[in-house]
């Protein structure tokens, strides 16, 4: 199936916002191939044999996403960059819960960009990850964001400007920034770990 059109898809998130239980049965089609591409994402840096699967985490964030009444869905970027922070959520929460892995411990120092491409290897130690995004969140909220978007969203550099507000260029340069902070603490809670 083809990416819906941004349009479609903002309109029904809209009247979905209005109470329009219809519409909820119209968008959920048309945007299911992507949240399990982005699903796809998150899992393929996961360990083998989790017992968690990409369709389980997508269903998991539809019901997540179906209480989510109050919110008002500004349009398609939007609704992914939600869906990418409650599967970022489900997958710390399950993580924890397991406590498969201790803090930082034995995680592997990749680059954002070779940790974004999907392989078969779960390279990256999401925990880690997650406490280097909720440290960079203490210094800039925005920084933190632009990751979370550009990671584990899988959006655009044009679709976080939207999504934030802010011109092309700041997150081009925000993202940047925000890939060496990243590096630079992941490597300093390896060594601390070792």
């Amino acid at each position: 199936m083809a990416i819906p059109f941004t349009h479609d898809v903002t309109q029904l998130l809209k009247a979905w916002s209005d109470g329009d239980e219809q519409a909820l049965e119209k968008l959920a089609p048309l945007v299911y191939e992507q949240l399990h591409r982005v699903a796809q994402r998150y899992m393929a840096h996961e360990r083998p044999g989790h017992t968690l699967q990409t369709t389980a985490l997508v269903h998991e964030v539809y019901i997540r996403l179906v209480d989510c009444r109050e919110v008002d869905w500004q349009n398609r970027a939007h609704f992914f960059a939600v869906s990418a922070q409650l599967m970022r959520r489900i997958l710390i929460d399950f993580a924890r819960s397991k406590s498969y892995q201790k803090r930082g411990g034995g995680a592997a120092v990749v680059s954002l960009d070779e940790a974004a491409t999907v392989s078969s290897e779960p390279d990256l130690n999401l925990l880690a990850l997650n406490e280097a995004l909720v440290a960079l969140a203490s210094k800039d909220a925005r920084k933190s964001k632009i990751v979370e978007l550009k990671f584990f969203g899988g959006l655009s550099i044009e679709e976080i400007a939207a999504v934030l507000k802010v011109s092309v260029e700041t997150v081009v340069r925000d993202w940047r920034l925000s890939k060496a902070w990243l590096l630079r603490e992941m490597a300093r809670e390896s060594r601390l770990g070792a």
